[in-house]
Protein backbone atom coordinates (compact mmCIF):
# COMPACT_ATOMS: atom_id res chain seq x y z
CA UNK A 1 0.00 0.00 0.00
CA UNK A 2 1.43 3.56 -1.15
CA UNK A 3 0.53 4.99 2.17
CA UNK A 4 1.77 8.01 0.01
CA UNK A 5 -1.64 10.03 -0.70
CA UNK A 6 -5.09 11.20 1.01
CA UNK A 7 -7.02 8.47 -0.34
CA UNK A 8 -4.89 5.46 1.17
CA UNK A 9 -4.31 7.81 4.56
CA UNK A 10 -8.13 7.85 5.16
CA UNK A 11 -7.43 4.40 5.99
CA UNK A 12 -5.64 5.75 9.10
CA UNK A 13 -6.54 9.05 9.55
CA UNK A 14 -10.07 9.96 10.16
CA UNK A 15 -11.41 11.88 7.30
CA UNK A 16 -14.10 13.57 9.81
CA UNK A 17 -11.39 15.35 11.63
CA UNK A 18 -10.27 18.00 8.89
CA UNK A 19 -6.71 17.53 10.42
CA UNK A 20 -4.47 18.67 7.33
CA UNK A 21 -1.30 16.99 8.15
CA UNK A 22 1.86 17.42 5.27
CA UNK A 23 3.62 14.18 5.09
CA UNK A 24 6.02 12.23 2.72
CA UNK A 25 5.79 8.46 1.97
CA UNK A 26 6.29 5.58 -0.50
CA UNK A 27 5.14 2.09 -0.68
CA UNK A 28 4.58 0.68 2.71
CA UNK A 29 5.53 3.83 4.26
CA UNK A 30 5.12 7.43 5.17
CA UNK A 31 5.67 10.18 7.93
CA UNK A 32 3.53 12.65 8.87
CA UNK A 33 5.05 16.44 10.16
CA UNK A 34 3.39 17.72 13.05
CA UNK A 35 2.29 17.64 16.94
CA UNK A 36 2.30 14.41 17.42
CA UNK A 37 -0.38 15.12 20.19
CA UNK A 38 -2.70 16.37 17.51
CA UNK A 39 -2.16 13.94 14.79
CA UNK A 40 -2.44 10.87 17.52
CA UNK A 41 -5.83 11.86 17.91
CA UNK A 42 -6.81 11.61 14.65
CA UNK A 43 -6.51 8.34 13.44
CA UNK A 44 -9.38 5.92 12.73
CA UNK A 45 -9.49 3.26 16.13
CA UNK A 46 -7.73 -0.31 15.80
CA UNK A 47 -5.49 0.66 13.18
CA UNK A 48 -1.65 -0.43 14.04
CA UNK A 49 -0.75 -4.01 15.09
CA UNK A 50 2.56 -2.12 17.09
CA UNK A 51 4.21 1.36 18.44
CA UNK A 52 7.98 1.27 18.49
CA UNK A 53 9.42 4.48 19.33
CA UNK A 54 12.45 6.64 20.66
CA UNK A 55 10.75 9.66 22.32
CA UNK A 56 12.64 12.47 23.89
CA UNK A 57 14.00 10.93 27.30
CA UNK A 58 13.64 14.60 29.01
CA UNK A 59 17.11 13.46 30.91
CA UNK A 60 20.50 14.09 30.23
CA UNK A 61 21.19 15.22 33.65
CA UNK A 62 20.22 15.17 37.51
CA UNK A 63 18.86 18.85 37.82
CA UNK A 64 16.66 21.05 35.67
CA UNK A 65 19.22 23.10 34.80
CA UNK A 66 21.10 20.33 33.51
CA UNK A 67 18.05 19.10 31.67
CA UNK A 68 17.07 22.39 30.34
CA UNK A 69 20.08 22.49 27.73
CA UNK A 70 20.09 22.01 23.84
CA UNK A 71 19.93 18.18 22.62
CA UNK A 72 23.30 18.55 21.44
CA UNK A 73 24.65 20.12 24.57
CA UNK A 74 23.24 17.15 26.49
CA UNK A 75 24.04 14.78 24.46
CA UNK A 76 26.61 15.11 21.70
CA UNK A 77 30.36 16.05 22.30
CA UNK A 78 29.80 17.37 18.66
CA UNK A 79 31.59 21.37 17.49
CA UNK A 80 29.03 23.97 17.43
CA UNK A 81 29.95 24.29 13.66
CA UNK A 82 29.38 20.02 13.25
CA UNK A 83 26.74 20.40 15.46
CA UNK A 84 23.75 17.86 14.35
CA UNK A 85 20.00 19.91 14.68
CA UNK A 86 18.14 20.18 17.90
CA UNK A 87 15.31 18.22 18.69
CA UNK A 88 11.85 19.58 20.31
CA UNK A 89 10.19 18.44 23.54
CA UNK A 90 13.22 17.33 25.71
CA UNK A 91 12.94 19.72 28.44
CA UNK A 92 10.52 18.98 30.32
CA UNK A 93 11.25 18.08 34.25
CA UNK A 94 9.78 14.41 35.81
CA UNK A 95 6.05 15.14 36.70
CA UNK A 96 5.32 16.99 33.19
CA UNK A 97 7.20 14.34 31.06
CA UNK A 98 5.88 11.06 32.90
CA UNK A 99 1.92 13.21 32.30
CA UNK A 100 2.53 13.77 28.36
CA UNK A 101 3.83 10.56 27.81
CA UNK A 102 0.63 9.18 29.75
CA UNK A 103 -1.55 11.32 27.12
CA UNK A 104 0.35 9.86 24.15
CA UNK A 105 0.48 6.28 25.39
CA UNK A 106 -3.11 6.79 25.86
CA UNK A 107 -3.87 7.86 22.34
CA UNK A 108 -1.93 5.77 20.83
CA UNK A 109 -3.58 2.44 22.49
CA UNK A 110 -6.81 3.53 21.23
CA UNK A 111 -5.21 3.99 17.59
CA UNK A 112 -4.02 0.23 18.20
CA UNK A 113 -5.42 -3.43 17.77
CA UNK A 114 -5.91 -5.57 20.69
CA UNK A 115 -2.85 -7.81 21.28
CA UNK A 116 -1.08 -5.01 19.59
CA UNK A 117 2.74 -4.38 21.47
CA UNK A 118 4.35 -1.46 22.60
CA UNK A 119 8.55 -0.83 22.61
CA UNK A 120 9.27 2.47 23.84
CA UNK A 121 13.33 2.93 24.08
CA UNK A 122 14.65 5.03 26.81
CA UNK A 123 17.48 5.78 29.86
CA UNK A 124 18.20 4.56 33.46
CA UNK A 125 16.93 8.06 34.91
CA UNK A 126 13.89 7.93 33.40
CA UNK A 127 12.51 4.32 33.27
CA UNK A 128 10.47 4.44 36.40
CA UNK A 129 8.59 7.32 34.89
CA UNK A 130 7.94 5.43 31.78
CA UNK A 131 6.43 1.98 33.58
CA UNK A 132 4.09 4.44 35.44
CA UNK A 133 3.13 6.13 32.19
CA UNK A 134 2.35 3.18 30.18
CA UNK A 135 0.62 1.58 33.27
CA UNK A 136 -1.61 4.57 33.86
CA UNK A 137 -1.98 4.80 29.75
CA UNK A 138 -4.08 1.02 30.03
CA UNK A 139 -1.26 -1.12 28.91
CA UNK A 140 0.08 -4.10 30.24
CA UNK A 141 3.75 -3.91 31.36
CA UNK A 142 5.26 -6.98 30.14
CA UNK A 143 9.18 -6.12 30.84
CA UNK A 144 12.28 -4.49 29.69
CA UNK A 145 15.51 -4.82 26.95
CA UNK A 146 18.67 -3.75 27.02
CA UNK A 147 20.62 -2.34 24.48
CA UNK A 148 24.22 -2.67 25.27
CA UNK A 149 26.27 0.09 22.93
CA UNK A 150 29.59 -1.97 24.37
CA UNK A 151 31.48 1.37 24.71
CA UNK A 152 30.71 4.48 27.04
CA UNK A 153 32.83 7.03 28.70
CA UNK A 154 34.67 5.73 32.03
CA UNK A 155 34.46 7.29 34.86
CA UNK A 156 36.63 5.82 37.86
CA UNK A 157 34.89 4.65 40.70
CA UNK A 158 31.60 3.91 38.55
CA UNK A 159 29.69 0.83 36.61
CA UNK A 160 29.88 1.98 33.00
CA UNK A 161 26.75 3.60 32.05
CA UNK A 162 26.79 1.77 28.47
CA UNK A 163 23.41 0.32 27.91
CA UNK A 164 19.88 1.95 27.63
CA UNK A 165 16.78 0.27 27.79
CA UNK A 166 13.66 -0.42 26.07
CA UNK A 167 9.98 -0.99 28.04
CA UNK A 168 7.77 -3.19 25.83
CA UNK A 169 3.51 -3.76 26.98
CA UNK A 170 0.92 -5.27 25.26
CA UNK A 171 -2.70 -4.07 24.24
CA UNK A 172 -4.19 -6.30 26.44
CA UNK A 173 -3.58 -10.38 26.68
CA UNK A 174 -0.75 -11.57 24.34
CA UNK A 175 -1.46 -14.52 22.82
CA UNK A 176 1.46 -17.50 23.31
CA UNK A 177 0.22 -18.67 19.76
CA UNK A 178 1.17 -15.54 18.18
CA UNK A 179 3.22 -16.38 14.98
CA UNK A 180 6.58 -14.42 16.22
CA UNK A 181 9.50 -16.38 17.48
CA UNK A 182 11.50 -15.92 20.80
CA UNK A 183 13.56 -12.41 20.46
CA UNK A 184 16.50 -11.60 23.00
CA UNK A 185 16.19 -9.37 25.62
CA UNK A 186 19.79 -8.02 25.13
CA UNK A 187 20.90 -6.54 21.73
CA UNK A 188 24.91 -5.48 21.17
CA UNK A 189 25.48 -2.80 18.72
CA UNK A 190 27.59 0.44 18.90
CA UNK A 191 26.43 4.10 18.06
CA UNK A 192 26.18 4.67 14.21
CA UNK A 193 28.98 6.00 13.11
CA UNK A 194 27.32 8.92 10.62
CA UNK A 195 24.65 9.72 12.28
CA UNK A 196 21.97 12.03 11.11
CA UNK A 197 20.35 12.72 14.29
CA UNK A 198 21.72 13.79 17.90
CA UNK A 199 19.93 10.11 19.55
CA UNK A 200 19.96 8.23 16.52
CA UNK A 201 19.55 4.42 17.25
CA UNK A 202 21.45 1.92 14.91
CA UNK A 203 19.61 0.47 11.93
CA UNK A 204 20.25 -3.36 12.44
CA UNK A 205 19.28 -2.67 16.37
CA UNK A 206 15.65 -1.79 15.04
CA UNK A 207 15.41 -4.23 12.20
CA UNK A 208 15.45 -6.90 15.16
CA UNK A 209 13.39 -5.25 17.79
CA UNK A 210 10.34 -4.56 15.14
CA UNK A 211 10.32 -8.51 14.83
CA UNK A 212 8.02 -7.99 18.00
CA UNK A 213 5.06 -7.11 15.77
CA UNK A 214 3.35 -9.59 13.71
CA UNK A 215 4.40 -10.32 10.22
CA UNK A 216 2.91 -7.83 7.24
CA UNK A 217 1.78 -5.93 10.46
CA UNK A 218 1.33 -1.90 10.35
CA UNK A 219 3.86 -0.01 12.72
CA UNK A 220 3.48 3.25 14.18
CA UNK A 221 6.62 5.29 15.68
CA UNK A 222 5.64 9.10 16.96
CA UNK A 223 8.80 10.25 16.91
CA UNK A 224 10.52 9.21 13.75
CA UNK A 225 13.49 11.34 13.50
CA UNK A 226 15.87 9.93 11.76
CA UNK A 227 13.39 7.58 10.26
CA UNK A 228 15.50 4.62 11.27
CA UNK A 229 12.43 2.54 12.84
CA UNK A 230 10.22 3.70 9.54
CA UNK A 231 13.23 2.22 7.52
CA UNK A 232 13.80 -0.82 9.37
CA UNK A 233 10.09 -2.00 9.44
CA UNK A 234 9.88 -1.78 5.67
CA UNK A 235 12.98 -4.10 5.29
CA UNK A 236 11.73 -6.52 7.54
CA UNK A 237 8.04 -6.35 5.27
CA UNK A 238 6.17 -4.37 7.65
CA UNK A 239 3.96 -1.28 6.78
CA UNK A 240 5.06 1.99 8.67
CA UNK A 241 4.04 4.99 9.39
CA UNK A 242 6.19 8.30 11.79
CA UNK A 243 5.43 11.31 13.00
CA UNK A 244 8.22 13.67 13.53
CA UNK A 245 7.39 17.61 14.38
CA UNK A 246 11.14 19.19 14.03
CA UNK A 247 11.09 20.43 10.50
CA UNK A 248 15.09 19.95 9.65
CA UNK A 249 14.31 16.13 11.24
CA UNK A 250 11.09 15.34 8.98
CA UNK A 251 12.91 16.56 5.92
CA UNK A 252 16.16 14.39 7.09
CA UNK A 253 14.02 11.41 8.14
CA UNK A 254 12.14 10.98 5.34
CA UNK A 255 14.90 11.85 2.72
CA UNK A 256 16.93 9.05 4.60
CA UNK A 257 13.89 6.71 4.06
CA UNK A 258 13.54 7.45 0.37
CA UNK A 259 16.53 7.45 -0.59
CA UNK A 260 17.50 4.35 1.43
CA UNK A 261 15.09 2.39 -0.27
CA UNK A 262 15.34 3.60 -4.38
CA UNK A 263 18.80 2.26 -3.60
CA UNK A 264 17.69 -1.20 -2.39
CA UNK A 265 15.20 -0.84 -5.26
CA UNK A 266 17.51 0.06 -7.90
CA UNK A 267 20.47 -3.23 -6.61
CA UNK A 268 17.69 -5.15 -6.79
CA UNK A 269 16.99 -4.51 -10.95
CA UNK A 270 20.23 -4.54 -11.82
CA UNK A 271 21.36 -8.06 -10.12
Amino acid sequence: MPLSNKEELNLIVDPDTQLTIEHSGGDGWTILHGDMLSIVKAFQPGVFDAVITDPPYASGGTSQTAKNRTTNQKYSSMKADKALPDFDGDQKDQRSWTRWCAEWLSDVRRACKPGAVLVVFIDWRMTPCLSDAIQWAGWIWRGQIVWDKQVSRPQRGRFRQQSEYALWASNGPLPMDRPVGCLPGVFRYTNPANRIHVTEKPLQLMRDVVQICVPGGRILDPFAGAGTTILAAVKEGYEAVGIEVTDAYYKLGSDRVRFALNEATDHKETQ
